[in-house]
C-alpha cells in the first residue's frame, strides 16, 4: 500500500503527519518527494547505513562541426529549449524538457544526449523504517526527474511525503499512490489551498480522507463544514500542542515519547486501510 501524504500550502504539518505515520508502521518506507526543501530526514536521526546517488537527467549537446544550420531540431522543439543563434542551435537547459526529439530529428547525427546531474537521493535507515530522500539541486527547474528516482525506491507499505501545492510535482508524487492524506489547519489560507488538492486527487480518481491539524478552537468548523460537501470524513484532528511543537522544533518523533500520539496515527492508519478496501 502506499500512501501520499499532500497539503494545499507549506506548513500546515504534512511532514509532521507522514513522517509519524511512517514510524508507527511495521517495515514501513518513507519517501520524502518535497526534493526542493526535503525537511523528512531531520526527523529519522541516529540512523545506520546512508547511501547516496547522483540523478542525472539528459540534455543535447550540440556538435556544431556536424551541424549544417537546418533549424530542424529548433523547428522541432515545442518548448522553445532550442533558438537559432548565428551559425547554429543554442540550447536553454531549464526550459528542455529532455524528450529526445531533437537529437533523433537531426540529419547530420549533430546532436546526442548527456547526462547532466540535477540532484541525489540519500537512502538510510531509521529503526524498521527506510528512509529515502530526494535533494535537487539548487537552480534546477524541474523537481521530476530526482522525484521520478525516489519512488524507484517503493516497497512494503510506502508513506510518500509529497511537494506541497498541486504542480506537477505533486502529480508526479501521487501517481503511485493507492490512498492520499490531505492535511490541513483551520485557517481561510488553508481552506482556500486545500480545495486545489482535493480537486488534484479527484482527477486522479484516488481514494482520499483529511488530516486536521493544530486544533484549537472547537467552534472553528471551518473544515469540517468544508469536509462535508465532499462527502467525506475528518480522519483524525491533531491538537494545536506546545508540546508537539517543541518536539518538532527537537527534530524528534512525537509518536516515540507520547502513547496518546502514537495511538491516534495508529487510528488514523486503521482508517487508511478501511479507505483502500
Amino acid at each position: 500500500m502506499n500512501i501520499a501524504v499532500l497539503s494545499g500550502k507549506g506548513g500546515t504539518g504534512k511532514t509532521f503527519v507522514s513522517t509519524n505515520l511512517a514510524n508507527i508502521i511495521e517495515s514501513s518506507t518513507y519517501l520524502d518527494c518535497d526534493v526542493e526543501e526535503p525537511n523528512g530526514r531531520i526527523f529519522f536521526n541516529n540512523t545506520d547505513g546512508i547511501k547516496k546517488e547522483e540523478v542525472f537527467r539528459l540534455l543535447p549537446s550540440i556538435d556544431k562541426e556536424k551541424c549544417i544550420g537546418c533549424r530542424a531540431c529548433v523547428d522541432f522543439c515545442r518548448f522553445s529549449g532550442l533558438a537559432f543563434l548565428g551559425n547554429a542551435p543554442m540550447l536553454f537547459p531549464e526550459i528542455c524538457h529532455s524528450c529526445g526529439g531533437c537529437e533523433k530529428i537531426c540529419p547530420t547525427g549533430a546532436i546526442t544526449e548527456v547526462d547532466f546531474n540535477v540532484g541525489i537521493v540519500q537512502i538510510n535507515k531509521y529503526k524498521d523504517t527506510k528512509v529515502v530522500s530526494g535533494l535537487l539541486n539548487i537552480g534546477e527547474a524541474s523537481s521530476i526527474p530526482v522525484i521520478s528516482r525516489v519512488l524507484e525506491e517503493i516497497e512494503n507499505t510506502s508513506v510518500i511525503d509529497c511537494p506541497p501545492g498541486s504542480a506537477c510535482s505533486t502529480m508526479e508524487s501521487i501517481k503511485r499512490a493507492d490512498y492520499c492524506v490531505l492535511v490541513t489547519e483551520p485557517t481561510v489560507f488553508g481552506l482556500h489551498n486545500l480545495k486545489m488538492i482535493v480537486e488534484l486527487v479527484q482527477l486522479f480518481k484516488i481514494p482520499f480522507g483529511f488530516v486536521l491539524n493544530k486544533v484549537e478552537d472547537p467552534k472553528n468548523t471551518l473544515i469540517e463544514d468544508y469536509v462535508k460537501t465532499v462527502n467525506k470524513d475528518i480522519l483524525i484532528k491533531i491538537p494545536f500542542s506546545k508540546e508537539i511543537a517543541n518536539k518538532v522544533a527537537s527534530g524528534t518523533l512525537i509518536t516515540d515519547t507520547n502513547k496518546d500520539m502514537k495511538d491516534l496515527f495508529e487510528t488514523l492508519l486503521v482508517k487508511i486501510q478501511k479507505g483502500c478496501e
